[in-house]
């Protein structure tokens, strides 16, 4: 027997929204139905993350449908969120038009899995029904492209209103740019600050991003004229510091997380992500080795007042994932789940913060003033 995407829409009428006087489909929660022989895909969008309807309108979902079309039918509900609340007043609207939400990624020092971490953050939130783009800020190391084995494409160029417009390669539900695509793979950058900076720039502001909940900017590791000019450049909702457990990579953290704080930069700290949290081996599935130390970002965290928003374990398949131009999010696994649930963490914690704060304001230089101003 064949099935229409009109008969599953009438299904899912009779699912009302616990929190409200309607039922899912009128409240336009509903989309992608897909329907393959006898079983039936489709996706709901939530109105907040982490609700905790979430189970039970799966559940009267699923009901719904067997009810009316037959038990035999494999129904798979995807329960997910989207993104609602702008970054943005009107005094800024002309700033990245259509973007949502900046989020920062950043690191105190290197080596603690800051890009494997962004990587992963961008796919999840796309995973999660959102629009959403990725900038490879890195410019000395950008490392982007091979994550999401695009080495070898190039980004489109188009004319728009008589300017050269860049065209951002697409893959994975991510929007991304690198300088990665415009330089030679064995080629070293030996810029100076300026160039850098520069090359920044072009990537945010000569490209066309469109509408996007999130645009992901994978930042250079420490402290540095990049950070200053993207801040400079663009009004950041909020960042998310990486780091190891251990207590070198803890005192650098620190830095990064004060940079952000200072008070004529504010720019809102949405949590702290520890990478490479513990080892588990294959042999010994309920044994947690502890190689970077225990909870060192918790710890810090709570000490700075701070969400603690992730845990990321040592798994191999992360590192061979992101070799391999295949991240670890895209996984139906454990490693999978655990970014899917850092991406619903961000989510969330970027929706209080808009809830919240006033929207950031771009960081303005006062040339006869030593440090930054709020503009």
């Amino acid at each position: 027997m064949s099935y229409t995407i009109e008969q599953v829409w009438e299904s899912l009428k009779k699912v009302r929204y616990p929190d409200g006087n309607a039922d899912i489909v009128s409240l336009n929660m509903v989309e992608s139905i897909e329907i393959e022989g006898n079983k039936i895909s489709f996706s709901v969008y939530l109105p907040v993350f982490n609700s905790p309807f979430k189970k039970s309108i799966e559940k009267a979902c699923v009901r719904a449908v067997h009810d009316t079309l037959g038990k035999d039918l494999e129904v798979n509900a995807n329960i997910t969120s989207k993104i609602t609340v702008g970054r943005i007043d009107n005094t800024q609207e002309e700033i990245l038009p259509g973007v949502k939400n900046i989020i920062a990624v950043a690191s105190g020092k290197g080596g603690v899995g800051k890009s494997t971490v962004a990587t992963n953050l961008a796919i999840a939130l796309a995973k999660l029904g959102s629009k959403t783009g990725l900038i490879d800020a890195d410019v000395y190391g950008p490392s982007i492209p091979k994550m999401f084995g695009v080495e070898a494409s190039k980004p489109g160029m188009d004319k728009i209103n008589g300017l050269d417009r860049i065209i951002p390669v697409e893959k994975y539900g991510v929007k991304m740019l690198s300088i990665g695509f415009f330089v030679k793979p064995d080629d070293a950058l030996i810029w100076r600050g300026a160039m850098a900076t520069s090359a920044l720039k072009q990537l945010i502001n000569e490209a066309v991003w469109g509408e996007l909940d999130y645009l992901v900017i994978d930042l250079p590791p420490g402290t540095s004229d990049i950070h200053l000019t993207m801040v400079q450049t663009i009004p950041v909702t909020g960042a998310v510091i990486v780091s190891t457990p251990q207590d070198v990579a803890l005192a650098d953290a620190r830095k990064g997380i004060s940079m952000f704080r200072q008070e004529k930069i504010n720019v809102p700290i949405l949590g702290l992500i520890e990478n490479m949290s513990w080892f588990t081996p294959a042999e010994l599935p309920d044994k947690k080795y502890y190689i970077f130390g225990k909870d060192g970002c918790k710890k810090l965290a709570e000490e700075l007042n701070i969400p603690f928003i992730g845990q990321i374990p040592i798994v191999e398949s992360i590192r061979e994932n992101g070799d391999l131009g295949t991240p670890s999010a895209l996984e139906d696994s454990l490693v999978g789940e655990a970014f899917r649930q850092l991406g619903e963490n961000v989510a969330q914690k970027v929706e209080e913060r808009n809830a919240t704060l006033a929207p950031t304001k771009v960081v303005e230089i006062d040339p006869n003033a030593k440090h930054p101003t709020n503009q």
